[in-house]
């Protein structure tokens, strides 16, 4: 498995479906927000979707056979781009769509089986297996409840995320003048 390199931080979240990856990520972009980071984020969706809008302009112009269609307007703008018949986009190409010089840290929602850097939820109760036991570019685990035989890795809250966000910060070194230069390797240390 070859690392990921990004000019910017990068920090994934791995977990089973239904451990709360999301949840956990709408609490923590406030928080890294109130640190004036900028934040970008990258989410895998394992199913069709669509973010437009049935009787939008956009949404009948890219239905009448746009390849792409871009929306924009003075508060944001969005880029949709239809890939019919492509394989699943690995991570490394979806980097390249982000603008590295407008962001200061990049969190990364599944691609659990990539190699970056990784914080693995954990809930015990869900009876699932640790994936950090097989996965070396997880470099912590949160976790809601104790775990038995726990790995040699940082342990985090997962209720906590003001403790997440320290331990993110700490280890990217996220709205720093060093950031840029932030080796994002993989492995344990």
């Amino acid at each position: 498995m070859r690392a990921i390199s990004s000019s910017v931080p990068l920090i994934g979240f791995a977990a089973v479906s239904g451990t709360g990856k999301t949840t956990l990520l709408r609490a923590l972009l406030p928080l890294l927000n109130a640190r004036g980071l900028r934040v970008g984020v990258i989410k895998h969706a394992h199913h069709t979707f669509d973010i437009d809008v049935p009787g939008k302009d956009s949404y009948e112009l890219r239905r009448a056979g746009a390849t792409q269609t871009l929306v924009g307007s003075r508060h944001r703008w969005a880029l949709v781009t239809e890939t019919p018949g492509s394989e699943e986009p690995r991570l490394a190409e979806l980097l390249l769509h982000l603008s590295p010089d407008s962001l200061d840290l990049v969190l990364v929602e599944g691609f659990k089986a990539e190699a970056f850097p990784k914080i693995e939820l954990h809930r015990p109760a869900l009876g699932h297996p640790l994936m950090c036991r097989t996965d070396p570019s997880i470099i912590a685990l949160a976790t809601d409840a104790p775990v038995q035989d726990a790995p040699s890795l940082p342990l985090l809250d997962l209720n906590d995320p003001a403790s997440v966000v320290a331990f993110i910060v700490s280890i990217t070194g996220a709205g720093t003048a060093s950031s840029a230069v932030v080796h994002h390797s993989v492995g344990r240390r």
